[in-house]
């Protein structure tokens, strides 16, 4: 079973950008990462979320640091989790993969909250902002949109990663072990016993007799 677990075959082959690059992981991961420079970007640029030195959501300057800092915290975390997933198929314990899956699993899944949670957080102070009509409204609502977007790619990710970690646990299970057929099985001959009809028990000769004292042996029958 070892190299052989969570979707991955057996360690130490050759890396294949081809393939690697058509993952459906990958493809949402590469997203993923667009949206959040496009996110973070929209948001920090000297003609974006600010104007005046305010922040065009409402004048909320934690509008625009939620934006900043998730789209920011979503780009690292795409960038080590593409790492990650290059080196999976050289990963040879299951157990190191089980965590890189997990981990993707739990971050996915909380990341999927944080941009629904800064979807609705921008698109709602946007929605009370009072702009004069010089602020550029092109890159804060850029920003609200793909905030969106990243909800649909985030969300992806984690469904990938919950198949995968499924697949994990199922390859565990129908490698042998906890094969209730298995249990109690064993490789040698059973001795004979007494639900064997045809298999006369050893040793079923009289025992020794003694009489007078003179001990006669009598040899057992097999």
């Amino acid at each position: 079973m070892e190299g052989q677990a969570y979707g991955a075959g057996m360690a130490g082959g050759s890396f294949d950008a081809i393939a690697f690059i058509k993952k459906p992981s990958v493809i949402l991961r590469l997203f993923s990462l667009l949206f959040s420079i496009i996110v973070f970007g929209c948001i920090s640029s000297p003609v974006g979320g600010y104007y005046e030195g305010q922040c065009v959501y409402n004048n909320d300057p934690n509008a625009c640091n939620y934006g900043i800092a998730t789209g920011v915290i979503a780009f690292m975390a795409c960038i080590v989790f593409l790492i990650l997933e290059a080196l999976f198929e050289n990963l040879s314990s299951v157990q190191q993969r089980k965590m890189v899956v997990m981990a993707d699993m739990a971050f996915s899944g909380f990341w999927t909250f944080l941009w629904f949670v800064g979807f609705c957080y921008l698109t709602n102070q946007w929605s009370k902002s009072n702009h004069p009509d010089t602020v550029n409204v092109s890159n804060p609502q850029a920003a609200i949109a793909f905030s969106f977007f990243s909800i649909g790619t985030w969300a992806g990710l984690t469904v990938l990663a919950v198949m995968k970690y499924r697949q994990g646990v199922s390859d565990m299970f129908s490698s042998g072990y906890g094969d209730p057929s298995n249990v109690g099985s064993s490789p040698y001959p059973s001795y004979p016993g007494d639900n064997d009809p045809y298999q006369e028990p050893p040793f079923s000769g009289p025992p020794p007799q003694s009489q007078g004292g003179t001990d006669q042996y009598t040899p057992p029958t097999y």
